[in-house]
């Protein structure tokens, strides 16, 4: 713990203009990140704070400067979200602080400085397939909003030391690496005159589901079941020159190549079907294809035709494409403890055709927690001569935090395309 990597804290500060009804007329905003020791990829992080500064929201006139520091602790690295959450935890702050200034509420803001479709961002991007308005008025229906807002109101009415709160809030996330060498992905796979099948990729499967979705797409090209196909470790013998997984790209770029190896196979497994024998079955099929001399190996390779592209001396940015949702939480504090418990949370992402729809709500899910621990129990104190005597030198304060079990009413729901 005392030498690993952790997420960047960031220190910000902001001036914002704005007009009597709430809409944004300007933001000027700093960012400082603690880099640590040494640089790791705190120039990356940034810049993607940097990007995502604005959130869903047009400020119409936005100037950003990030600064990453060298501090004497120890490197920090990248994590879920790549600095895109402190960059947003800012913008949605500010939000909520010219609501408290105007007497309104915050919902109203966010309605009213939304971006539509064919806005351009703060970078130069001009938004298509911009579904973050659609999201918001079917959660609004889908979470009860309204009624449940007018509930809250009542309950803090009626108690003093137990308050509670909600509120919705857009997300959108940037898919694609800064630089095009990335947007690449190598795939092998193999089938044996038994029907079974051995697929090898270049992403690593870090419990985010990647081997099913894979083998997923491998199962739906080649038209066998998913239960006659593994996946062998990822390794340069098998696959060179793999890209990071990283950056929600992984899926994209080694299904693309997943899927162009397997169409490969398809294709020469296709020459031996004829009317007499189109219901052949999988395991037939194969053990007609080696006794034809049928080569039933394939390499697949995929590099992404719709580049990310950063120029940030020019202002000139364009992502991939945009995981667009929202999500609504309902929260209950004690305010002489500080003592919260999470009530309800309600979340529908726009994700495009899943590849599949559990795996991909098991991330959202996880996603959500992890957000609600970076922003409300993840605070990092070290051992230090002049501040924190009590604690050894270097070391954490705590080891991590308990387990618990909570029953948490949890709507995961994907926007449907």
């Amino acid at each position: 713990m005392s030498i690993t990597g952790h997420r960047h804290p960031f220190k910000i500060k902001y001036k914002i203009a704005f007009n009597n009804e709430g809409r944004f007329l300007g933001l000027d905003i700093q960012m400082w990140s603690n880099a640590g020791c040494t640089l790791d990829v705190s120039k990356r992080v940034m810049e993607h704070a940097v990007l995502h500064m604005g959130n869903s929201y047009q400020f119409s006139n936005l100037r950003v400067h990030g600064r990453v520091c060298k501090t004497h602790l120890s490197s920090n690295t990248a994590f879920r979200g790549f600095g895109t959450p402190q960059a947003m935890l800012a913008c949605e702050t500010i939000v909520e602080h010219v609501a408290a200034y105007l007497k309104c509420d915050p919902f109203i803001i966010r309605r009213l400085n939304l971006f539509k479709e064919g806005d351009t961002t703060h970078y130069g991007q001009v938004l298509e397939q911009w579904n973050v308005p659609r999201i918001l008025n079917e959660l609004t229906k889908s979470s009860d909003f309204i009624h449940r807002q007018n509930n809250v109101e009542e309950f803090n009415q009626k108690n003093m030391y137990r308050k509670r709160g909600i509120t919705m809030m857009p997300v959108i996330f940037g898919i694609g690496a800064p630089n095009e060498f990335y947007d690449q992905a190598g795939a092998l796979v193999h089938v044996y005159k038994d029907g079974s099948v051995i697929l090898t990729h270049g992403g690593i499967e870090m419990g985010q589901g990647l081997h099913t979705k894979m083998i997923g797409i491998a199962a739906e090209i080649l038209s066998c079941g998913v239960d006659r196909i593994r996946i062998s470790e990822t390794a340069t013998d098998k696959v060179h020159n793999a890209t990071v997984t990283a950056g929600s790209m992984s899926s994209d770029l080694n299904g693309m190549a997943v899927k162009h190896a397997c169409e490969q196979i398809r294709q020469r497994l296709d020459t031996l079907i004829i009317d007499s024998n189109v219901n052949i079955s999988w395991e037939d099929l194969v053990k007609q294809a080696y006794f034809a001399r049928l080569d039933l190996c394939a390499r697949g390779f995929y590099p992404t035709s719709n580049m990310f592209n950063a120029n940030f001396k020019k202002n000139q940015t364009k992502h991939n494409y945009f995981t667009q949702g929202a999500a609504v939480t309902e929260v209950e504090l004690d305010v002489l403890t500080g003592d919260w418990h999470l009530l309800r949370v309600d979340i529908l992402m726009d994700v495009g055709i899943s590849l599949n729809p559990y795996i991909d709500i098991g991330q959202i899910e996880g996603g959500f927690m992890q957000g609600i621990g970076l922003f409300t129990m993840e605070e990092l104190i070290w051992g230090d001569e002049k501040f924190n005597k009590w604690i050894p030198p270097g070391e954490l304060f705590t080891r991590g935090v308990d387990t618990s079990l909570d029953d948490v009413i949890f709507r995961i729901f994907l926007l449907i395309i």
